[in-house]
């Protein structure tokens, strides 16, 4: 199915009309370049001035629904050229999307902007460009640098960029990405870069030695990653040397530049400089050091005694000219994000209280934001009760994606800078990407404990696992991993943020003996539940986002297939049980005797949020799961409001088989004069039977009130059912899932999901909101 056109959204904020101007070329190399571009492009390539032109645009629509918007199939688009005397005449085709560039400081031209943009499968061809409609009505080149592609080849992702000729002070500009030819790569490189003037250094004195490593020594022999390469923008990411002054090389801290380089524009280019304590194979420890991050001659990061614990990373940022950096916010679609289903279907009509946003405004604070900090992140990952981090997405980047307001990126982005300083991050000294263990050489890797110096294949993590040297306050856990960085770089196209998605995923199967993962074929099965759904999901963000010519693309499409085929075989083929419920069958898996059905909600919607990002071998283990919950709603005999109790035996003890059938789960878990409700065993004062009350009467909930000796409405679901962290909501994306793919009998259960009592205020936190596509 595909999506041709979104609804164009209404300008907010004023939009300066006027025709703009051609934008001077900088310098005579980048003047070459333009020219050289005007011609292989058919005209106007290397200038990033937006141009009148007219255009054409296919026939298309999108349905609105109470849901968001689907898509309506449609013939392909056509670009269509627009003969004119002008050699610049930009050829568009259909409209894509559109974001919006929110200017938060004064009055700019010239202002340059790259963001990431997801793109709906089949919507537009790896081989075909954008342009830019602006609000009024001119059009302009965009850069666009393909990232992944969906498995049609089409575009899944990719990082666009341009230049705004004019943004007033204050103005949203709303632009249109409509379809138009392809650019072509820029012959310019970071030697050029640094010929034209631009320095960064870094300086990092420890236990009385001082090293140094700079960007003028980095392109000597580098080992680059070219990242964006264009007409308006190139990057590249370089790895350094710290290095003393006779040449000695620091034995830990690694350095690398990411450089964005705008090279038409005067002295804009970014400068990411990341500080890496994250060797695999060389013993590693905590350390303290002076630093000092330079840009441009200017110091924009400097502190005394930094604490770098090890196997964690951190950046720093900064432009080339300070004084006319760019201060602007580009905002996403929401409804396109949620239709392309790279994200969850969120309720867009959830949208975040002004106390929610003026509490997280607060979270974010100087002691808590930058290098080896993590916002408003839970240092313990492991600590229990509902949090707003645990989720499908965390409730900071799902409050940015319901009202795009600047206080929950701020607290989006934190999280994701502070997703590096837990001591997970591996990073292989021979390939210089994070670790893979899908090799002979690799396959008995571990870094549990003391298996992680089992052999034959050593991985100090940490010297001797010294308190001092390795401890740290910042302490991680499957089974409550928050998604950190999967919606960020999604939103960016920052490769730091790809990195530390990379990182995760890679990490999160090695806790355990070897022969639990499957020797390196990253199964994740030996894992709590919950710790199943979680760490699915970062893999499966992993193979969804990761570039195709990435070198770790194959290896986490492969884990996650690896991962998928153990599930179908475990549980679909295999049919361990008539009830849906996970039961811990197979071979290093985690053993259970009992349900944690908020638990076995989270992984059924993994496998369902699995399938819509278009991994199909997750839809019939899917509807295998499902029947779970879909059943503890919809089946005769089980009361639906204890489908979200805590805890549920799915046998009549340890020993004896699961049960046949939910009703009689039922009826052995709460036929007797004592139920679990909210955590705790209640006993009715009278000695009356819950089982005996009709299911969501008055009755059932007199019994109930009495029992909890509080507030009891008929139909009102356990576990918190008017908090939106409580069990019913940890219940609902499983829900949802379920009844998109049109699992037997889950719009039943969703209709009765939907008419329950005592529903949350879901504008406190929307992270588990998520409803039927």
């Amino acid at each position: 199915m595909t999506i041709d056109q979104i609804p164009s959204r209404a300008v907010r904020g004023n939009v300066n009309a006027a025709q703009p101007t051609r934008l001077p070329l900088r310098t005579a190399l980048a003047a070459i370049l333009s020219a050289a571009l005007l011609s292989a492009c058919g005209g106007g390539g290397g200038d990033v001035t937006a141009e009148t032109v007219s255009y054409a645009d296919s026939n298309t629509s999108l349905a609105k629904t109470t849901t968001g918007f689907k898509p309506t199939p449609t013939t392909p688009t056509v670009l269509t050229p627009v003969p004119s005397n002008n050699p610049a005449t930009i050829v568009v085709g259909a409209t894509i999307t559109d974001v919006e560039i929110q200017n938060l400081g004064a009055a700019r031209t010239n202002v340059p902007f790259t963001f990431g943009q997801v793109v709906a499968a089949g919507q537009m061809g790896a081989n075909e460009g954008l342009a830019a409609r602006l609000s009024n009505g001119t059009v302009m080149r965009l850069q666009t640098d393909v990232k992944a592609t969906h498995a049609d080849g089409s575009v899944r992702h990719m990082v666009v960029s341009g230049v705004l000729p004019t943004l007033a002070a204050g103005q949203i500009e709303k632009i249109e990405l409509v379809k138009s030819t392809a650019q072509q790569k820029s012959a310019l490189t970071v030697q050029d870069l640094v010929a034209s003037g631009l320095t960064s250094e870094v300086v990092v004195k420890q236990d009385g030695l001082q090293y140094t490593a700079s960007l003028k020594d980095a392109v000597v022999a580098p080992k680059t990653v070219n990242w964006l390469s264009g007409p308006v923008v190139n990057e590249w990411i370089i790895t350094a040397p710290l290095k003393t002054a006779n040449g000695v090389v620091h034995p830990r801290v690694g350095v690398s530049f990411a450089v964005r380089w705008y090279p038409t524009l005067d002295k804009q280019a970014r400068v990411d400089v990341i500080f890496e304590n994250t060797m695999t194979f060389k013993a590693s420890h905590n350390m303290v050091y002076d630093v000092n991050v330079d840009v441009g001659g200017r110091s924009i990061f400097s502190r005394p005694a930094m604490s770098h614990l090890h196997h964690t990373r951190w950046h720093q940022s900064g432009w080339w000219n300070g004084a006319s950096a760019p201060d602007i916010h580009v905002r996403p679609n929401t409804a396109y994000l949620i239709a392309s289903k790279a994200v969850s279907n969120y309720n867009q009509a959830s949208k975040p209280g002004e106390a929610t946003l003026a509490y997280m405004g607060k979270q974010i604070t100087p002691d808590n934001t930058g290098p080896m900090k993590i916002g408003p992140l839970a240092a313990a990952m492991g600590g229990t009760g509902g949090r707003p981090d645990i989720g499908p997405l965390p409730m900071w980047s799902v409050s940015y994606l319901l009202s795009l307001d600047m206080r929950a990126r701020n607290a989006m982005m934190s999280v994701a800078d502070g997703s590096g300083t837990w001591s997970i991050h591996m990073r292989d000294e021979k390939t210089g990407y994070p670790l893979r263990v899908d090799n002979d050489a690799y396959k008995n890797t571990s870094t549990h404990m003391n298996l992680a110096n089992k052999g034959p294949l050593p991985v100090p993590r940490c010297v001797n696992n010294d308190k001092v040297l390795c401890g740290s306050k910042y302490t991680h856990d499957t089974a409550h991993q928050p998604s950190m960085a999967y919606l960020p770089y999604l939103l960016t196209g920052d490769y730091y943020y790809l990195e530390e998605l990379q990182f995760w995923a890679a990490s999160n199967p090695l806790e355990t003996d070897p022969s639990n993962s499957g020797y390196g074929q990253g199964l994740v099965r030996w894992q709590q539940i919950r710790g199943q759904a979680w760490s699915l999901r970062t893999l499966g963000h992993a193979a969804y986002i990761t570039p195709d010519a990435h070198p770790l693309k194959g290896y986490f499409v492969k884990q996650l297939d690896n991962n998928l085929n153990f599930y179908h075989a475990t549980y679909v083929a295999g049919n361990p049980n008539q009830l849906g419920v996970y039961d811990g069958s197979g071979t290093g898996s985690f053993k259970v005797v009992a349900s944690a059905p908020w638990q076995d909600d989270f992984l059924t919607w993994s496998f369902g949020y699995l399938a819509e990002l278009g991994f199909e071998k997750a839809l019939p283990i899917l509807q295998w799961k499902a029947k779970y919950a879909v059943g503890r709603l919809t089946t005769p005999g089980y009361c639906w409001i204890q489908a979200s109790a805590y805890h549920l035996e799915f046998r009549p003890s340890a020993k004896e088989p699961i049960f046949s059938d939910l009703a009689t789960m039922h009826a052995s878990n709460f036929g007797g004069d004592k139920i679990l409700n909210e955590s705790r065993q209640l006993s009715h004062p009278n000695g009356l039977k819950y089982i005996d009350q009709p299911c969501a009467s008055q009755a059932q909930s007199d019994w109930l009130r009495a029992a909890t000796k509080g507030h009891w409405s008929p139909g009102r679901m356990s576990g918190f059912s008017d908090s939106n962290m409580g069990y019913p909501s940890n219940m609902q994306p499983a829900l949802a899932v379920a009844t998109s793919s049109g699992i037997a009998n889950a719009a039943q259960a969703w209709t009765v999901y939907s008419g329950r009592a005592d529903k949350p205020d879901y504008s406190k936190g929307a992270q588990w909101d998520i409803i039927p596509r």
